[in-house]
């Protein structure tokens, strides 16, 4: 993988980690502020879903070394 590649994928994990801190705080806002539960569990499955491509943009970055 070239070096661009690389820091295209470190960019893309940075922008997708901000966005997870994000859905984070506006979940733990809505909960306070006793939303409606519904848009909270699609709140919450936005962020896992954001978790997922995490894990694999975290893969593509790091690749498997077996010893």
């Amino acid at each position: 993988m070239s070096e661009q590649e690389q820091a295209d994928l470190r960019l893309a994990f940075a922008k997708l980690k901000q966005e997870h801190a994000d859905y984070d705080a506006a979940i733990t806002a809505m909960v306070k502020t006793g939303c409606n539960r519904l848009q909270i569990q699609r709140m919450k499955k936005k962020k896992l879903a954001i978790k997922d491509k995490l894990q694999s943009l975290e893969d593509q970055i790091v690749p498997d070394i077996i010893a």
